[in-house]
């Protein structure tokens, strides 16, 4: 694909990432300056990944004449599949391996239109993987995936004209105010002059950045970031957001912020949210539904109460000294036990009424001998944490540790 591009050599890396975002170029010119540059890229290898890693090779050439023909036309409502006509996102045995290492083993899952999803796992099961197919940045190595009810192998470009993506890492110019960003991102669009100054103003009352829009991105604190990334993914106003972790590395405060812009994303615009997190909290705080992810399967899926009540009302929750195993069978038997998980030290027994069964469990752990000793012994409500306990055997705090896996750039 060819983009025209300045030729100021000391601004090319910097313009680069701010080209780094899913957007259809499709053999393009978009002139600047007076001088033209055509850049040959390749689709899946810069967009939203950031050029200095995601391309694998580019070239300048001088252009003839600047084109003012638009970027883009969207294509009519009525080329949408009518089986896709309420869900955004479809996947159906979806797989994505790289080399003999299969980070996304056979996914299958609806978003409907106007839900928040979140994408639940921790680091290594997947996850990114899955949202990097669905946002045409990899192709799929089995199965089929459509997003706004185009195939996102068969059809990408037209994939790519109706989604907004913020990745973990923000391609932002430090050099540029971010309403110079927000500008450039709506040219790269096809936005008319016009058209681009409606959306920064209609994403300066949605976006909450006040007058540092005015300001260098250089000056930014880390939530100003990512809001500003995430408003550069609406301006095209997408019919689905993309958001792949968009709190990661924020304080308490700006991670509360951003969950407000999400939230008023999907009541005030009818947005279909995709949110991939390892946070918790912030799962059972936005989403509608939420999909769990271990080891590139989806394990579990239901809407947040859903998730938490398959698991029991309450928990009475134990930690031993000695074997865990000693615990779990002498609580197995107890009739108001429903369900046992050990992980490490901690006994986790579902039960249906948590004051009454507390008693019972405590006097089952006291009599089981076998050097067991208790050293604590609580009772609260089930939590997602517990809920993928439950179906994967491990706390996801323990799995962060995993990476999935590394990609060449021939396999990217």
């Amino acid at each position: 694909m060819k983009v025209l591009m300045l030729a100021t050599e000391q601004r090319t890396l910097s313009i680069l990432r701010s080209m780094a975002r899913t957007v259809p170029f499709e053999s393009r010119k978009f002139p600047v300056m007076s001088r033209y540059f055509y850049l040959d890229l390749e689709v899946g290898r810069v967009a939203g990944m950031g050029a200095a890693r995601g391309c694998r090779r580019h070239r300048f050439r001088r252009a003839s004449q600047p084109s003012t023909a638009p970027l883009w036309a969207p294509s009519p409502v009525a080329s949408v599949p009518s089986t896709m006509a309420t869900a955004e996102i479809v996947a159906r045995d979806l797989k994505r391996s790289f080399g003999t290492t299969q980070a996304v083993a056979g996914v299958d899952l609806s978003v409907e239109r106007g839900e928040i999803y979140g994408f639940l796992g921790p680091n290594g099961a997947g996850k990114s993987t899955v949202t990097r197919v669905l946002c045409t940045l990899l192709a799929p190595t089995g199965g089929e995936a459509t997003v706004a009810g185009f195939d996102v192998a068969t059809d990408p470009d037209q994939v790519r004209l109706r989604i907004g993506v913020a990745l973990q890492e923000a391609a932002l110019d430090p050099k540029q105010t971010g309403v110079e960003m927000l500008r450039l991102q709506g040219r790269f669009y096809g936005l008319s002059k016009s058209d681009t100054e409606r959306r920064l103003a209609d994403l300066r009352t949605l976006i909450d950045i006040g007058p540092a829009l005015e300001d260098r991105v250089a000056t930014y604190s880390g939530g100003m970031k990512r809001r500003l990334d995430l408003a550069l993914a609406l301006v095209h106003n997408p019919r689905v957001l993309f958001l792949d972790e968009p709190t990661t590395g924020l304080d308490p405060v700006s991670r509360a912020k951003v969950w407000e812009e999400v939230r008023r994303l999907n009541a005030e615009l009818g947005m279909t949210v995709f949110l991939t997190t390892q946070y918790l909290e912030e799962a059972d705080e936005l989403a509608d539904r939420v999909g769990i992810i271990d080891h590139g399967r989806l394990v579990a899926e239901g809407t947040p109460d859903e998730l938490k009540r398959s698991i029991g009302t309450d928990l009475v929750v134990a930690l031993v000294d000695g074997d865990p195993d000693i615990a779990r069978r002498a609580l197995e038997p107890l009739p108001v036990v429903e369900r046992v998980d050990v992980n490490g030290p901690e006994v986790t027994a579902a039960v249906t009424d948590g004051p009454a069964a507390v008693s019972p469990v405590a006097l089952a752990l006291a009599e089981a001998g076998g050097g067991l000793r208790v050293r604590e012994l609580s009772l609260r409500t089930p939590t997602l944490d517990d809920v993928f306990l439950s179906v994967t055997g491990a706390r996801i705090a323990d799995r962060d540790g995993d990476a999935e896996p590394a990609r060449t750039v021939e396999e990217a």
